[in-house]
């Protein structure tokens, strides 16, 4: 629209000089537009120099200014409207397909295959930029600064050495001891570079005590831990090479890789061709990327969640369709090392304890009692170390935990709805709960007794106990697909209140899958607990953290579920209302053999904290 002040102010009181020049200016536009337009009256050239015919001249001139301009604005406010609806979208990718993939892999160059290079952007994963920068910066692992070709090059276990700096004759329960870890290769000479796993800790056999402790990477070679002396007696220090920085460097290319290192079996079954009923077995697996990371045989069967988004395929049955699917299980796994790359892995480098000092640490009383006072309740941190063992009892330094006895259990428990979620190791709560509270018993839904879904209640207290397991992928024995249900689905579907209890764990069948697709499943995860939370802010929502596990292998190390951790833990850092239950700590210290399926010594100081965060001290 022509309604400029500049505009408005000539057109009604034009001075001398800018009457002149505008003449000057008219007089050559519509010279310009006459001979386009002399069939129009405004673009008539005036035919005489009297000042009224060039006021009126530059009157229309002035129009046709008003016009254009209101025109150019027109266009530009358009354009920029269109701007603003539209969000910015990067390049698309190339897509990567599973035989580039596996050649890239098998060539040993170190560069990973980025989150881009799959076509995965932060909006796919439900987060923003600047959280993806911040998991980013959280995830940094230092990694070697060149391709390792020989294995005299990687991380000595047995050339890699551990120290005690400026040992004491004595100390107090409550203060520090200093570590030093000094890596070497298999020639003896000092590594230039971080990125080796160490884990550390500080024991004592007889008194079943222990305490884990946080390794400090320097990025030079050297590694340092500041170990706590909680308990009166005698200690000694502990220091484990789980995987060098090489297989590290590894590790990390393939979980930001979509190499499918888990398949998966799909059970078709319905009608034949003959009217009989007829089964099919394919391989199904996870769809994450533009086009898929897997993708093979008669391309494809896919099952969309509307919710989550999540894309399961299966390859396409012969006979039967796609809506046949009645069954999940796992299938084979994919190991994608070269020849190199197991040499790595071999169990004489792997998880293998250093040596170093071995001096019994004295530790004497101390009139401070070093155990927290804290009421259990969520927005506390987690400390290194978040607690210790002493005579097998887990003594937090998170806040204020108490050992249940069986009736104790029942009465912390009464009128309560708990809600198990995710893998087998919260079955495990679900199967010591089933022990544990007097009169507790399990209903028979009808379901494979460790793939559930289960559920136990106990009808004077008015307890409920379910466990379900998180949906695809998963690796379990054979099962309804009807049956897994994604954790955030799940938890938009409960109501909350005071009487419920929510714990939810994701981790260990995660780690077969690209690291950007665990970030898309937290993020959905904790879009559902901050609706939960919103609706009934009184409902107990815990996470449960991912243990260490007995396998140290390219499938299953302790190091992809320390990423993992990571990511939980930083998601939901600053929501509101959620415990962090960090039982990573606990099971990487404790004397009892590392397996993915922790010790009942470790299930039920678990379970005692669930128990004092529902039933506080």
């Amino acid at each position: 629209m022509c309604t400029q002040a500049a505009g408005l102010a000539f057109w009604k009181h034009p001075s001398s000089e800018q009457f002149g020049q505008f003449s000057v200016w008219c007089d050559s536009v519509t010279s310009s537009y006459s001979s386009k337009a002399s069939d129009s009256a405004m673009f008539i050239p005036p035919t005489t120099n009297s000042s009224v015919h060039r006021l009126t001249h530059c009157r229309n001139c002035l129009m046709i200014l008003c016009l254009w301009t209101s025109t150019i604005l027109c266009m530009w406010k358009f354009l920029e409207n269109g701007s603003q609806k539209q969000k910015f979208q990067p390049p698309i990718p190339r897509p990567v397909s599973t035989v580039e993939l596996r050649r890239h892999i098998q060539t040993n160059s170190s560069p990973t295959i980025s989150m881009f290079d799959l076509g995965i952007s932060h909006e796919d994963m439900g987060i923003s930029y600047d959280e993806w920068e911040s998991l980013q910066k959280a995830l940094d692992w230092p990694s070697p600064d060149k391709d390792i070709t020989q294995l005299n090059l990687s991380t000595s276990p047995v050339h890699s050495t551990f120290s005690i700096e400026g040992l004491n004759g004595s100390y107090k329960v409550g203060e520090k001891i200093h570590v030093t870890i000094t890596a070497r290769d298999h020639n003896n000479n000092l590594k230039p570079y971080g990125g080796d796993f160490f884990q550390a800790k500080l024991y004592n056999s007889k008194l079943k005590a222990s305490v884990f402790g946080e390794v400090v990477d320097h990025r030079n070679g050297t590694y340092t831990v500041d170990l706590l002396l909680p308990w009166k007696g005698q200690a000694q220090v502990f220091v484990r090479l789980v995987h060098s920085s090489e297989v590290v460097q590894i590790l990390e290319k393939y979980l930001e890789s979509s190499f499918p290192r888990s398949h998966y079996n799909g059970y078709f079954e319905g009608p034949g061709p003959k009217g009989n009923r007829i089964s099919e077995v394919v391989q199904c697996n996870l769809k994450w990327g533009p086009n898929g990371s897997w993708i093979k045989g008669n391309c494809c069967c896919e099952y969309k969640n509307v919710k989550t988004g999540t894309v399961w395929q299966c390859e396409r049955p012969k006979t039967l369709t796609c809506d046949k699917l009645v069954h999940h299980s796992r299938g084979s796994l994919e190991n994608p090392l070269n020849p190199f790359e197991k040499k790595l892995f071999t169990k004489k480098l792997t998880n293998v304890a250093l040596t170093g000092d071995t001096k019994i640490i004295n530790v004497l009383p101390n009139t401070t009692d070093i155990g927290s006072k804290e009421r259990c309740r969520s927005g506390l941190t987690t400390p290194v170390p978040a607690g210790f063992f002493l005579q097998d009892v887990w003594k937090s330094l998170v806040c204020n935990t108490k050992r249940f006895s069986p009736p104790e259990t029942g009465n912390c428990l009464k009128n309560k709805i708990v809600y198990l979620m995710g893998d087998s190791t919260t079955r495990q709560w679900f199967e010591h709960l089933e022990r544990k509270v007097p009169g507790l018993k399990r209903m028979d839904l009808h379901t494979p007794r460790t793939g559930g879904p289960l559920m136990a209640v106990e009808l004077k207290n008015n307890i409920i106990v379910h466990w379900q397991p998180h949906g695809v992928p998963l690796r379990f024995s054979k099962m309804l697909i009807t049956d897994l249900h994604y954790i955030s689905n799940d938890i938009d579907e409960i109501a909350g209140g005071r009487h419920a209890v929510i714990v939810f764990t994701i981790f260990a069948h995660l780690v077969f899958h690209p690291l950007t697709f665990y970030v898309h499943e937290v993020a959905k995860i904790r879009q559902a607990v901050v609706a939960l939370l919103s609706r009934a802010p009184d409902t107990t929502v815990i996470i449960k953290s991912g243990n260490t596990a007995g396998l140290k292998d390219i499938f299953q190390s302790d190091w992809y579920a320390l990423q993992l951790n990571t990511v939980m833990r930083e998601m939901f850092r600053d929501i509101n209302g959620v415990i962090y239950f960090d039982v990573w700590q606990m099971t990487s210290c404790h004397y009892l053999p590392e397996n993915i399926h922790p010790g009942p010594v470790i299930i039920a100081n678990e379970i005692d904290m669930l128990l004092s965060y529902i039933c506080p001290n």
